[in-house]
């Protein structure tokens, strides 16, 4: 652990199993910066797991570094950014476990060839000012070049102000600028996923977007049967995150995984990003050790080999409520089986407060609905929406609601979901 300023130190990371490619570490100096070389004698290699201290290779480098902060007590450096692996990076704010990461770009993401990972081969830390900390990171892949500048404040929600700038060595249609991943197993949208003693396995389970339009969506994170893109079209996006809405230990009953005290993570753009689309994509996965959850977003037109593009955007990682606004928030979503009328699927959504005077605006792609009913929680514990689906021989079902008052203006966010056929080729 090495000092950073008079609140930060820092850990740097040796190359390992997973960790093989180098990145090279730059630190502050009295006259500006150094490369760190990588030595054994900064490590330290218990006996119990190291027959001898390893050798170092000419032109090994670090894997990534951790960042330390007192971020709980005073008197604790805890970690509060970790960068390792590809561009890929994570932070906690107060009171938090590790869970979702972000990443500087995604390629090919979700797409019909192999993704590319870029990675960071060099990362400069800079010297503690102001109580932040600025770091910045080269970017390079086969298909791009780039430079990532990040400035962090740690606190309740840890903040970081980041800039990334892309210089394409080919044309990029499937660029993803600002991309989260996050893991999702099961949850109460489709619990039957996995069997085991959890209500819940996840570390998201809504993506939240804010529109250039001012229009608020709530889209519910599903562990689909078969890989899932979604795109939602914006121009100017005001924001966008992968949140974690169940905030209690009896919402997991997981007292290790502790994914009740797992960070959500927002990005606010800037600056005007333009016309395009925050896309989602849902891979498949029978555990909870694999991330297969992605959210970015992605310009309407490809990036040009030879040009230069900067995306600058707040990113928080936060315990706090969904930034919502609407006078009904979303407070949870249910499905499951109709059990007498086999084929159908029942879907459950509840809101903050009382919907007097309100009525649903419901929609599917395709399939039946029926039995549509909105009405109060007893103790003032909101509304509840509830329908039903039928969806035929059909195996994908995209849905829409939002409650409107008379004069038709919306006076809840906009829930989406993408109903997928399970596992069982059943509903």
């Amino acid at each position: 652990m090495l000092p950073l300023g008079p609140d930060y130190a820092v850990d740097l990371l040796p190359p390992g199993l997973y960790f093989q490619h180098p990145v090279e570490i730059e630190l502050p100096t009295e006259t500006g910066f150094a490369r760190l070389p990588v030595s054994p004698d900064l490590f330290t290699f218990e006996p119990r797991y190291f027959d001898s201290i390893p050798e170092t290779s000419p032109g090994a480098g670090f894997s990534g570094l951790r960042l330390r902060y007192p971020l709980n007590r005073a008197d604790t450096l805890d970690e509060v950014l970790v960068v390792q692996g590809a561009s890929y990076f994570r932070a906690i704010g107060q009171a938090m476990a590790y869970g979702l990461s972000a990443r500087a770009v995604a390629l090919g993401t979700g797409g019909p060839v192999p993704e590319e990972f870029p990675r960071f081969t060099r990362l400069r830390l800079h010297g503690e000012q102001d109580g932040a900390v600025r770091m910045e990171a080269v970017i390079d892949s086969p298909s791009l070049a780039g430079h990532l500048d990040m400035t962090l404040r740690p606190g309740t929600d840890t903040v970081m102000d980041i800039a990334v700038t892309l210089m394409p060595r080919r044309e990029i249609a499937d660029i993803g600028v600002a991309p989260l991943t996050s893991m999702y197993l099961k949850g109460p949208m489709r619990s039957a996923v996995s069997d085991d003693f959890r209500p819940r396995v996840h570390d998201s389970d809504v993506l939240v977007i804010k529109t250039g339009g001012g229009e608020e969506v709530w889209r519910p994170i599903a562990n689909p049967a078969r890989v899932e893109t979604s795109a939602f079209l914006d121009n100017g996006p005001e924001a966008f995150g992968l949140w974690q809405t169940a905030r209690t230990f009896e919402d997991f009953q997981d007292s290790e995984a502790r994914y009740h005290d797992r960070p959500s993570a927002l990005v606010e753009p800037l600056d005007d990003w333009g016309s395009g689309a925050v896309m989602l994509v849902e891979i498949p996965t029978g555990d909870e050790f694999m991330d297969n959850i992605v959210a970015f977003w992605r310009p309407l037109d490809p990036l040009a080999a030879g040009s230069e593009h900067r995306f600058a955007y707040r990113l928080s990682w936060t315990r706090a409520a969904p930034p919502i606004l609407s006078p009904l928030p979303i407070r949870q979503s249910r499905s499951g089986r109709e059990h007498d009328r086999p084929g159908t699927r029942r879907f459950v959504v509840d809101f903050a407060g009382a919907a007097t005077g309100l009525s649903p605006d419901l929609s599917a792609t395709t399939g039946e609905i029926s039995g549509k009913s909105l009405y109060l929680l007893p103790d003032g514990r909101g509304t509840r929406m509830t329908f039903l689906l039928a969806p035929g021989d059909i195996d994908t079902v995209d849905l829409r609601l939002v409650l409107r008052d008379n004069s038709g203006a919306a006076a809840s966010p906009v829930w989406l979901y993408r109903w997928t056929r399970a596992r069982d080729g059943d509903v």
